[in-house]
């Protein structure tokens, strides 16, 4: 192939549905979410298969979904860059075929070594996807009079109940493998949708090499309005507000089940409907969430999350009793739902960044305290208990409570 076919291929996949209408460009951002969301759900029923087909102890497997996480935080800069230079729908796309091959790689993979590359393969797949399709999502969003960031997230939630649902039943009837090749066709269904009506945002030539290199542009890195809310400083503040927001929501994705079991004398059936309960309400206010702040605003609407949410994990942490926790859970789900997608609009309107550069930050430091929190909360709470870990985790809402004023850069438009 041709250096000049080259070019025309990635240009065609960089320009090609910039004629698409905006519903239809909304339509295809959503079911991007809903791929991405769909894969980690669908991965999840997965994981105990993977690691005794392989041999893992506990350990092992902790160590390859550290591979998995380190992969998807490492790609995140590298997308970023790219955005800044070719738009974020080429690589979005990119992102979306590999990922239509992640699962199929990772239930086939015959021996450690491969299934290592495997896994490390999905972290980039999604990781990368992660970035580009926020981007794209603000790209549709600042084209629009509304909203549209928290039903984005909305749908990745939903593609996650999606899989994990589907997941166990197929992987019992149909088997592992069966299980992710399927997995791996809906996926490829979906590009098909995705690459027909995506948001062409590649910029214009001679922003590019700027944009390549990340640094700030247009206003000398200050940005309009100055101070602390643009550039690279703007990034790393709003991707701090996102690790604050992040680290609770790890907590309780990854610790509720183990602390309503081992505290609060739940039985197992009982133990699993703490995730159940936070990540349904997060779903159901994810969708809600963009008509609360085209409503109230960016900077309101995160105050009552960040106070919700904070109600909710001490509500939790105090629990006598396991459906009080329940409540506890479902009401931090609340909270948590819309604090992300703000965040992400938010970085996506960073002026002296381009949305990529911004989001890559801003995504890689939230990224991050999922990826180590869990292990250091997991250590706190087997030497003290899991209650005084949800109470001092609070305290992080409680911070984001006071910092909410940096999501004001989320209502900017254009």
């Amino acid at each position: 192939m041709t250096g000049v076919e080259t070019e025309r291929m990635t240009g065609g996949l960089a320009r090609g549905a910039g004629a698409a209408s905006p519903a239809r460009q909304r339509l295809a951002v959503s079911l991007a979410f809903l791929i991405n969301g769909l894969f980690i759900g669908s991965w999840a029923p997965q994981i105990p298969v993977f690691a005794a087909r392989l041999d893992l102890s506990p350990t092992g497997m902790g160590v390859m979904i550290l591979g998995f996480g380190l992969g998807a935080v490492a790609v995140m800069p590298v997308v970023g860059r790219i955005i800044g230079a070719k738009g974020s729908r080429l690589p979005m796309l990119v992102c979306n075929v590999m990922l239509v091959l992640a699962l199929p790689f990772l239930v086939l993979a015959p021996n450690v070594p491969l299934a290592a590359l495997a896994i490390l393969f999905a972290g980039i797949s999604t990781g990368g996807m992660d970035v580009a399709m926020n981007a794209n999502a603000v790209a549709v969003e600042k084209r629009r009079d509304s909203a549209i960031m928290s039903s984005c997230h909305g749908f990745w939630s939903l593609g996650g109940v999606i899989g994990a649902a589907i997941g166990g039943f197929a992987i019992a009837h149909l088997g592992s493998q069966l299980h992710g090749v399927l997995v791996g066709l809906a996926t490829l269904a979906g590009f098909v949708v995705v690459l027909s009506f995506s948001l062409s945002d590649a910029p214009s030539g001679e922003t590019a090499p700027e944009a390549l290199a990340g640094v700030p542009h247009g206003e000398g890195g200050t940005g309009q309005g100055g101070g602390l809310l643009s550039g690279p400083r703007g990034a790393v503040l709003i991707g701090l507000f996102a690790l604050f927001a992040m680290v609770p929501e790890g907590a309780a994705i990854d610790w509720s089940a183990f602390y309503l079991r081992r505290e609060l004398g739940a039985d197992a059936a009982m133990s699993g409907l703490a995730f159940a309960a936070f990540s349904t309400t997060m779903a159901a206010f994810r969708f809600a969430g963009d008509g609360v702040r085209n409503r109230l605003g960016a900077v309101r609407t995160m105050r009552l999350c960040s106070g919700a949410a904070a109600i909710g994990l001490i509500l939790a942490g105090l629990a006598p009793n396991a459906p009080v926790a329940l409540v506890g859970f479902a009401v931090m789900g609340i909270g948590i739902s819309n604090m992300v997608p703000i965040a992400f609009s938010a970085a996506g309107n960073l002026r002296g960044l381009k949305p990529g550069a911004g989001l890559s930050i801003v995504t890689a430091l939230g990224y991050s305290g999922i990826l180590v929190a869990p292990s250091i909360i997991g250590f706190l709470g087997e030497h003290s208990s899991f209650a005084a870990v949800f109470l001092g985790l609070s305290a992080f809402l409680l911070v984001t409570l006071l910092a909410a004023p940096l999501m004001r850069v989320a209502d900017r438009q254009g």
